[in-house]
């Protein structure tokens, strides 16, 4: 899912690897041809991946965070939402911790999948 036109490629160093996404699998975009990323896309664009998922894991988030911001339209969509904990004393910690301790399902080993 991008949050640009499909001719747009962000960041830029991605250009081969979408290329090959597009090759053989599947890019996802809401906006038309020639679309340049802005910084409010991301988050319109998370929601369509909360749509599209059965479940959204979160492996690492800060505080404030767009993956934040999909988990929670995970949920408004009653959708599950997982995430691995992490050190307290880490700054990409904070983000899975607080959805644990807002009620997201620990991830601690691929059983719990």
């Amino acid at each position: 899912m991008i949050g640009s036109g499909l001719d747009v490629t962000y960041p830029k160093e991605n250009f081969h690897l979408q290329a090959e996404i597009m090759e053989k699998g599947l890019v996802v975009t809401e906006y038309p041809p020639m679309t340049k990323i802005e910084p409010w896309h991301f988050p319109q664009r998370n929601r369509i991946i909360a749509g599209l998922s059965r479940k959204v894991i979160v492996t690492e988030a800060k505080k404030r965070s767009g993956s934040l911001i999909t988990a929670d339209l995970a949920l408004d969509n009653n959708r599950d939402v997982l995430a691995i904990p992490g050190r307290i004393d880490v700054n990409l910690s904070a983000g899975c911790n607080k959805l644990i301790e807002e009620g997201a399902i620990p991830l601690i080993n691929f059983n719990d999948l």
